[in-house]
């Protein structure tokens, strides 16, 4: 596909889940639902619009026996113009999105080469769900263009749903790694230009828990329905398969049914309907409980989250004996479902949706676009939904009898019945088509898109090193230095190999001191010197400075604002004047009396300013523009002298130099007293952890790797 010169290329980035552009499974598992959905029908729409050039939808790619081949295709075409793209990114095969947060830095730094391939970089990058959020903020902060992030849902807001369900911290920690999505989240709402939400709702209860919480940056832009697909029954829906499916359950199939479609995750609180329904007679009596709890073959085979629900809802099943008046059907087709809403309508039922946290509900808008009255949880999306389309009641989710009088209600008011399924219909498309989602929608890209810094491609610049396509990037300070005699031999092993392999040094120091201590040691000049943190870059061979990138760091930096708020803070101290540095600020910490950097970071998020905060060495704190880092630095210069970053080994050992060690790099933690600052990155496939000090670690990861050969991490 080839982008127009005219028109909007904007890049979606939905990491999880099983993405295509057909015959979605939704359902399937916790991963694999509404977002999914949301994403590919976006894409698909924006393609559509007359001033949209070109949409790419960014997904991992899975290959595996256990899904469908479709998810392993590096790219589909949805229309002309709206791609899905796949990025190879941690194994192949399919994972929760729990198990991907050590993989997204390399889906980035692959995201980067994809847009390298292009004729041009995208003009927005948006970032759907706290991982894609993650993911986009990298991307649009070394892309220097307008960053959007909508959430779906909200890691503090589900924490404190599922506490109060009844599960313990510690096992919410296991098992959704709560508290890294958090600080995912925190970090997207710190670097977005637009925070989309579909729900004014949302704005006020959910993402004012955080502390980066920016209401003015935040717009609602309602998700829209298919109205082909989802519209009022026909009166032909008894002869479709489904019903024939549900029919095998029921003892009187022909009564109203209380429908409720959603996948079998705990959050979705099916269990308590169950209570709901099996401790009313009465309501047993006028309806029967049709659960569409995604698709199985074996309960066994589910991932761990869902095996345990659909359990949980067989053994309610059971323990309520609602055998003849509860159907479960195993499998539906994607087709299924508009008529699965039609056929509740026909019956005169009643559509539900209890989820413990609910961010906006695709669902409540399909069965209201399809004549079917809802009862939806109090939380999030479905208190704006009924309040714009006036179709149904809201109910606390954790109450089973109100769940119950809830349904009662709205089954035996005949009148107030059909009152409410016109309303759905009509509310639904005048609020919620996908035309006006759109219009909204394009309105706020194009504004986003005006009001940035128009900043030129960067084209790759003439490099002396014609034959290097291999970079080695280190630390000074007690990563290269500390072992004079691996120094002496690291040096001249990179002299030898000069002439194929770039020598760069990214260090904390500011440019003359980094000079002194080369000097002092005998390191060769190198290619490329990154100092201050990575917010100075000087090429060889005379170390000029690059000051594009000077101007791309300059974003969201207020350091007059950043010193009085840091200056009531006990157990840190400026350092002295020739430390700091015009995108620098740097403090010595007491950590026995200063708060956590974490800490620190919430206090700059509080106060609306978007940052890196940086510990190291157990004593230095350092405050750096947001788009600043070592690695950013070293990204930059990969992008401009076109060096394969999984053809870069990097070198590091304390906090400092960790975002030089994240990624498609080949990196190497240095044995000293500091590198257990970097503990975290251990499980990183791509990152050693040499049993050597200071520069003998580098010189053991450029044996392991094979560095100056095959240039790959091992195969075990």
């Amino acid at each position: 596909m080839t982008a127009k010169n005219h028109g909007l290329y904007i890049a979606l980035v939905s990491i999880h889940g099983l993405i295509r552009g057909n015959d979605l499974e939704l359902g399937r598992d916790a991963d694999t639902g509404g977002q999914t959905k949301y994403v590919v029908e976006l894409a698909r729409a924006l393609g559509e619009h007359p001033r949209v050039a070109r949409v790419d939808l960014l997904t991992r790619r899975v290959v595996s026996p256990e899904v469908s081949e479709d998810y392993g295709r590096v790219e589909d075409q949805l229309s002309p113009r709206a791609s899905i793209v796949r990025i190879e990114c941690g194994e192949p095969g399919y994972l929760p999105k729990e198990q991907l947060w050590s993989s997204l830095d390399v889906f980035t730094d692959r995201a980067m080469v994809h847009f390298g391939d292009q004729e041009r970089p995208p003009d927005i990058i948006h970032g759907h769900y706290a991982d894609a959020g993650y993911v986009g903020a990298h991307l649009a902060q070394q892309l220097g263009v307008p960053f959007v992030f909508t959430g779906h849902s909200l890691g503090r807001v589900k924490r404190r749903r599922l506490l109060a369900s009844g599960l313990d911290r510690e096992r919410i920690e296991e098992h959704y790694n709560i508290t890294r999505r958090i600080a995912a989240e925190e970090e997207a709402l710190g670097a977005a230009d637009l925070v989309v939400t579909s729900t004014r709702q949302e704005i006020e209860s959910q993402y004012a828990l955080y502390d980066y919480y920016r209401p003015e940056q935040m717009g609602v832009v309602p998700p829209g329905v298919d109205l082909e697909r989802f519209h009022p029954p026909l009166g032909n829906e008894r002869q479709a398969g489904i019903n024939g499916q549900l029919a095998r359950f029921l003892r009187r199939p022909e009564k109203p049914m209380i429908l409720a479609v959603s996948r079998a995750d705990r959050r979705k609180n099916i269990t308590t309907l169950l209570q709901a329904y099996g401790e009313s007679p009465s309501l047993q009596d006028k309806a029967n409980l049709i659960i569409v709890a995604g698709n199985r073959a074996d309960i066994n085979d589910l991932e761990r989250g869902a095996r345990e629900e659909l359990t949980a809802i067989l053994l309610a099943i059971d323990r309520y004996d609602l055998y003849g008046k509860a159907a479960y059907p195993k499998r539906h087709r994607f087709d299924d479902v508009p008529v699965l809403y039609r056929l509740a309508a026909l019956s005169r039922g009643v559509f539900t949706n209890p989820a413990l946290t609910e961010p906006f509900g695709l669902t409540l808008l399909e069965a209201a676009a399809s004549g079917l009255p809802i009862v939806a949880t109090e939380d999030g999306g479905p208190t704006d939904i009924i309040g714009n389309c006036d179709n149904g009641l809201l109910v606390d989710p954790l109450n089973p009898e109100a769940i119950a009088s809830a349904l009662t209600r709205v089954l035996d008011d005949k009148e107030g019945w059909k009152t409410m399924a016109a309303n759905g219909i009509s509310g639904v498309r005048r609020h919620y088509s996908w035309d006006a989602h759109t219009r909204t929608y394009m309105a706020a890209m194009e504004d986003l898109v005006k009001a940035a810094p128009q900043r030129g491609r960067v084209r790759p610049q003439p490099w002396g090193g014609r034959f290097r396509d291999r970079a080695i990037f280190s630390d000074l300070d007690k990563s290269l230095l500390g072992d004079e005699t691996a120094l002496a031999e690291l040096v001249e092993l990179i002299r030898a190999n000069r002439r194929r392999a770039a020598f760069g040094i990214a260090t904390g120091r500011r440019l003359e001191a980094a000079l002194r201590m080369m000097r002092r040691h005998d390191i060769p000049r190198p290619d490329v010197l990154i100092s201050s943190l990575g917010t100075d870059i000087y090429y060889a061979p005379n170390l000029t400075r690059d000051t594009r990138w000077r101007e791309h760091i300059d974003h969201l930096w207020h350091p007059r604002e950043l010193r009085r708020l840091l200056s009531d803070v006990p157990g840190i101290e400026e350092q002295p004047a020739h430390e700091q540095g015009e995108f620098k600020i740097s403090y010595y910490i007491d950590p026995e009396i200063a708060p956590t950097p974490e800490d620190i970071t919430r206090l700059m998020h509080r106060n609306e300013q978007t940052v890196n905060v940086i510990h190291s060495f157990g004593k230095f704190l350092d405050i750096i523009p947001v788009r600043a880092s070592k690695g950013a630095a070293l990204r930059w210069f990969a992008l401009q002298r076109e060096v394969p970053l999984d053809r870069v080994l990097t070198a590091g050992g304390s906090g400092a130099d960790e975002s030089l060690l994240l990624g498609e790099t080949l990196g190497v933690v240095v044995a000293n007293r500091h590198h257990e600052e970097l503990s975290g990155l251990a499980d990183r496939e791509r990152i050693l952890f040499a049993a050597r000090s200071f520069a003998g670690g580098i010189l053991e990861a450029i044996e392991h790797y094979d560095f100056f050969g095959e240039c790959r991490v091992p195969v075990e």
